[in-house]
């Protein structure tokens, strides 16, 4: 299965370990992945705050670059850019004027033709498609499946999964031997871009996102979003401040845990970046067998 790759700035930069376990991930259940050459800055969250048309114009010209390979799908697998991506397309389809404007901006052909398609789908599909993938040490862990604000709204603009209660990495965790928990917080938001100009506020909606997982008895939570993952991890220390208590549990991209679940070695997953420990988690995946990932 080949895709265009639009990776973005996070998962170039302080999210890394995103890309690297993407890209392990990748190796294994056969999805070829065709970066964008020549990718820019999709504007999230400073360009679409500062000027709609420049909002448009910067993922535009990435929609144009991925158009030229030739290839039907481009993945987006930061929630924020994969966000600003498919809402240029909406706005742009439903407006000829402003898509001409913003052609003429770009200086590039823009057709719109391009599918832009979020991690959790793409994943999906892939490890249905390579039936020769299998899951070496199941990942037997309760999980709080985070998909955050951006991944699924706005509903008539994303088109995926239920907005208020999605199911879609659920289903990923239950496939490589997860518990996928009910709780309430799993579209939430964590405060988003406010974390430099109102730290205080997002460790306050933070901690409220944590307190739930842990009292529904998580082992981890799961997120797709660098900037929920930033925030959840990143900032525990101000998150236990605001909370007055102490948090143990780690956050992990789903790509992560379905990388332990193949095989894959931390190091080879970036998990060594995080900030909250995984060591537990580590220690429980050392306990090895075979289980299709189509079962």
């Amino acid at each position: 299965m080949k895709v265009g790759y639009f990776p973005g700035c996070s998962l170039v930069g302080s999210a890394r370990e995103f890309n690297e376990s993407l890209q392990a991930v990748s190796r294994l259940i056969k999805l070829d992945l065709v970066e964008i050459p020549d990718w820019n800055c999709c504007g999230a969250s400073s360009g679409h705050a500062a000027d709609h048309l420049l909002s448009l114009a910067l993922p535009a010209r990435i929609l144009a670059l991925a158009e030229k390979t030739g290839l039907r799908d481009l993945l987006v697998p930061c929630s924020a850019c994969y966000n600003r991506l498919i809402t240029t397309v909406y706005e742009l389809q439903a407006n000829p004027r402003l898509k001409s404007e913003v052609r003429e901006l770009i200086e590039l052909d823009l057709k719109l033709d391009v599918r832009v398609r979020n991690v959790l789908e793409v994943l999906k599909e892939a490890m249905e498609a390579d039936g020769s993938s299998r899951i070496a040490k199941p990942f037997a862990h309760r999980v709080a499946c985070y998909y955050g604000c951006l991944l699924v709204r706005p509903p008539k603009v994303v088109q995926f999964d239920r907005p208020e209660d999605p199911t879609s990495m659920d289903e990923l965790m239950q496939a490589i031997g997860a518990e996928p928990l009910d709780w309430a917080f799993k579209v939430e938001c964590c405060g988003a871009g406010m974390t430099l100009a109102r730290t205080e506020l997002v460790a306050k909606l933070c901690a409220r996102i944590l307190d739930d997982a842990v009292a529904r008895g998580a082992e981890t939570l799961i997120t797709a979003c660098p900037m929920c993952h930033a925030n959840l991890d990143m900032r525990r220390g101000d998150i236990e401040k605001a909370a007055g208590r102490t948090f143990t549990i780690p956050v992990m991209y789903v790509t992560q845990a379905i990388g332990l679940a193949l095989g894959l070695g931390p190091k080879e997953l970036g998990l060594h970046r995080h900030m909250v420990d995984c060591g537990p988690l580590l220690a429980a995946a050392t306990q090895s067998s075979t289980v299709n990932l189509q079962s």
